[in-house]
């Protein structure tokens, strides 16, 4: 079996399904089989639920690094699955607050909005999610063109604002914030550290064929 077709039928499967697991736990949880959800049930959801939509857009913007840092290229065949597992924990953290927590009553989500501003950012953040994942599939992708590029670097935005969201959510104890900030920080470090060695060596690059090409006698 061939690298492709091993990423394809054996990868990919184990990948969806340790995606799936954090989801499982929690409905486990939520009817006592594996677990409990403690004194605050609705809370404990919309909380694993949302930082598994952060997790999962952290781990998204890690695979590009990862592959230059590695070479191996074929860490870029998992990001589209990743992205769409960060959109799905991400629905169902707002449909967790939106069900649950609100009731789908239209005064206090109002209400809510108005007095916790963190809220707007999270929905903001879900709404590119949503476009993104609208258009992940490949005829899209051909479809879209250039836009479709452009589209799809709202990953960054959505990235700040997810750790935007959380950070104002918590108020006082911003440790955990903290830490997905610094990794979002070193991930798009790393992202403009790569784009500028990039664009240095073709920079370098026409100055190294001028020499070579004088060595070799020709004008």
């Amino acid at each position: 079996m061939d690298t492709l077709k091993q990423i394809r039928f054996v990868w990919k499967p184990v990948v969806f399904l340790l995606c799936l697991v954090p989801a499982l736990l929690l409905l486990g949880d939520t009817f006592e089989i594996t677990g409990a959800l403690g004194a605050n049930p609705v809370e404990e959801i919309q909380d694993r639920l949302g930082n598994w939509g952060l997790r999962f857009i952290l781990i998204a913007l890690a695979v590009t690094p990862l592959r230059r840092i590695t070479g191996w290229n074929g860490l870029q065949r998992f990001r589209r699955m990743l992205g769409l597992y960060a959109f799905f924990y991400t629905l169902l953290h707002f449909l967790a607050w939106l069900f649950l927590d609100q009731g789908m009553l239209l005064s206090a989500i109002l209400e809510d909005i108005v007095k916790r501003p963190f809220i707007t950012i999270g929905f903001a953040a879900l709404l590119i999610l949503t476009a993104m994942a609208a258009t992940s599939t490949n005829g899209m992708r051909r479809r879209l063109g250039r836009r479709w590029q452009q589209l799809h670097y709202g990953a960054y935005v959505v990235g700040i604002l997810g750790v935007w969201h959380y950070w104002w959510q918590v108020k006082k104890d911003i440790r955990e914030p903290l830490i997905y900030a610094v990794i979002l920080a070193l991930l798009l470090g790393l992202r403009l550290w790569f784009r500028y060695r990039k664009s240095s060596q073709r920079q370098r690059k026409p100055k190294h064929t001028e020499t070579l090409e004088t060595r070799s006698g020709k004008p």
